[in-house]
């Protein structure tokens, strides 16, 4: 009798958006969780409204209003061509979070979908795919970062080529670890008496097992990120100028840190405040995903 049927795409519909209600009200019943939430929610909105608000144009230069303290006319001062900083803050925010979501969105597929088959065909190729990952594991993250974007020039492309070339080791490592404590699992193995191949088994059962790790490591990584782009522009091989972006606005108040204070200080703050953000929402997402931390 039909009717006396549960399994159905509807029933199949609520259980995932029941999972996904629940799941949203354990990040955000803790206060870490509510804080990192609210600090990158408010950096997104920060980035998708800025260019609507009726803010001073963040190119527009007046050197007779340069390096003026923050007042009432300019809420966090000038720099030293008299631009707004707090206009070029709120649209500095832009081409960091895009960069950060671009390399997340690059390097967490690339490199989950590496470790898996890794763990998952085991033998040479396992043997194969992680020495590669052990290569580009052995050189510090911003060094490969500062070679790449010093090879193909500066750009928002260049930064995030170069930060995610480097990024994917890391979901690598921890999908290869996961798809390798699934390889005898019984659900596999009856799969593969199913007639599954292996690139079946990875794609439909082994990847989708190791996305939320991917998804915590995403979200910390989304903070190494954040600050990689900010020294890169820092160093000039990030987005280059006019464009305002928060490294770059922080490397143009150095030789005026000790009089005008706050040239620096704003877009390094803000810098704080999104990886921090980024950081504490990882660490509530590690505790929603690990039972044992429940």
């Amino acid at each position: 009798m039909a009717w006396l049927t549960t399994d159905t795409p509807q029933t199949r519909m609520q259980a995932r958006l029941g999972s996904v209600y629940r799941g949203v009200r354990l990040l955000l019943g803790g206060a870490v969780g509510r804080l990192g939430s609210l600090f990158v929610a408010a950096f997104i909105a920060v980035a998708l409204v800025a260019p609507l608000l009726p803010l001073a144009d963040p190119g527009a230069q007046d050197l007779a209003a340069r390096l003026q303290p923050p007042g009432g006319s300019h809420w966090f001062g000038t720099d030293a061509f008299g631009r707004d900083i707090f206009a070029r803050v709120m649209l500095g925010t832009r081409p960091s979070l895009f960069v950060a979501l671009a390399v997340v969105s690059l390097s967490a597929p690339f490199g989950l979908i590496l470790g898996a088959a890794a763990g998952v065909f085991a033998g040479p190729a396992e043997r194969g795919l992680m020495a590669l990952t052990d290569v580009f594991m052995a050189f510090p993250r911003l060094v490969l970062a500062i070679c790449a974007a010093a090879t193909l020039g500066a750009g928002v492309e260049t930064a995030i080529l170069a930060v995610a070339a480097t990024g994917w080791p890391a979901y690598a490592r921890i999908a290869r670890s996961e798809a390798s404590s699934l390889r005898g699992s019984e659900f596999l193995q009856a799969a593969q008496a199913l007639g599954s191949s292996r690139w079946g088994m990875l794609i439909r059962h082994v990847v989708p097992l190791c996305v939320p790790s991917a998804v915590v490591r995403a979200a910390l990584d989304a903070a190494t990120v954040v600050l990689i782009v900010a020294g890169l522009s820092f160093l000039g091989l990030g987005v280059p100028p006019p464009t305002p972006e928060l490294g770059g606005m922080v490397a143009a108040g150095r030789d005026t840190i000790f009089e005008a204070w706050w040239v620096s200080t704003f877009p390094g703050i803000a810098i704080l405040l999104l990886s921090l953000g980024f950081n504490m929402l990882g660490d509530a997402l590690r505790d929603l995903v690990d039972p044992r931390t429940r």
